[in-house]
């Protein structure tokens, strides 16, 4: 096996806690959207915490699938049970099981500046249908922590209890989203919980990589956006099987992210000492930042099994060994919510 092999492998296996937990979900389960970014990496370590605890629950995996059958044939390899279907179609919707247990993560975030009406139909209109629809369900809702504000690095980040401040149309459209979720939570008593994630990190996207890149192909690193919050992306997977649990009426709002607030200075350094380069930086840390406080997930769950510098270090790795990576930037320097 090789290293790169290995790394995905860690990647996919199930940590002790999330097979304790997976024992208490009552009821098959359907992830809405498998086909995104984190929905491959959810649903193997859903499947290997199901066959380590020894439970026949079905897993189904639902979205278009517009990759032709790269994505769905990984996903049935390992369990899961696809089907085709657009969520925007009302007969698409009807067609799909009525399952206890429902993972959202349909969204639209790149291109949505020039594409408004249709971010807001899939952001803000779908989650109205799909709540209808899976009303007698336990609903976990993907979500973002970009419906807060920027907020003064000097004070605290913004936990639950802040009241969101969606800056720009993509932000808006997902404060959106919670909204009509929330709405159908209290008017049909489903139990939700609403996921709020910023970053998740893996091996071929995400804020770390990006910095990474940079620094491993001298290029300038900005640090205009001056810090961020990152975890690990199977930690925020498990995270999202483990809300499951944690569904209410009304719905019960859940930040996701790593609990150290990180310097994007520092981590651009951290690279360059491990790629053994020197590392150019550009712009001024501005006063501001996109943060979340997300103790709460942390008393729930535990903090985050991945350290940063776990993350720093697998991440060289992989880009020193060629792995493959996923051309979707973050955008997280982005200051006024255009993406």
């Amino acid at each position: 096996m090789t290293i790169l092999n290995e790394i995905e492998k860690k990647m996919n296996t199930a940590s002790s806690a999330l097979v304790e937990d997976v024992k208490h979900i009552d009821g098959d389960i359907i992830i809405l959207g498998v086909s995104g970014k984190i929905g491959y990496n959810l649903a193997a370590l859903l499947m290997d915490a199901l066959n380590k605890a020894g439970i026949k629950n079905k897993v189904y995996g639902v979205a278009r699938f517009s990759d032709g059958n790269q994505s769905r044939d990984a996903l049935e390899a390992i369990g899961v049970q696809t089907l085709v279907a657009d969520f925007m179609n009302d007969e698409s919707l009807k067609s799909l099981p009525h399952v206890k247990n429902v993972i959202f993560m349909v969204g639209y975030k790149f291109g949505s500046t020039g594409n408004e009406s249709y971010t807001w139909a899939l952001n803000s209109y779908l989650p109205g249908r799909i709540a209808e629809t899976f009303k007698d369900s336990n609903i976990v809702v993907f979500s973002t922590g970009c419906v807060y504000p920027l907020v003064n690095v000097k004070y605290a980040a913004p936990s639950e209890e802040q009241m969101p401040e969606a800056i720009g149309e993509y932000a808006q459209s997902c404060l959106g989203r919670e909204r009509i979720f929330e709405h159908f939570s209290k008017e049909n008593k489903t139990p939700m919980a609403i996921y709020r994630l910023n970053y998740a990190i893996d091996v071929r996207y995400g804020v770390l990589v990006e910095i990474a890149k940079d620094v491993y192909n001298d290029r300038p690193v900005d640090v205009t956006m001056g810090q961020v919050n990152v975890i690990w992306q199977p930690d925020a997977s498990e995270m999202a099987i483990r809300s499951l649990l944690h569904t209410t009426v009304p719905a019960n709002v859940i930040n996701i992210t790593g609990p150290e607030t990180l310097s994007v200075r520092w981590i651009a350094e951290r690279f360059a000492e491990r790629f053994g380069k020197a590392v150019t930086i550009v712009g001024e840390e501005s006063e501001n930042a996109l943060l979340s406080n997300a103790s709460k997930s942390h008393e729930l769950f535990g903090y985050p099994q991945t350290s940063i510098r776990e993350m720093i270090d697998t991440i060289a790795t992989w880009i020193e060994l060629d792995g493959s990576m996923i051309d979707k930037p973050t955008h997280f320097q982005e200051r006024e919510g255009k993406y």
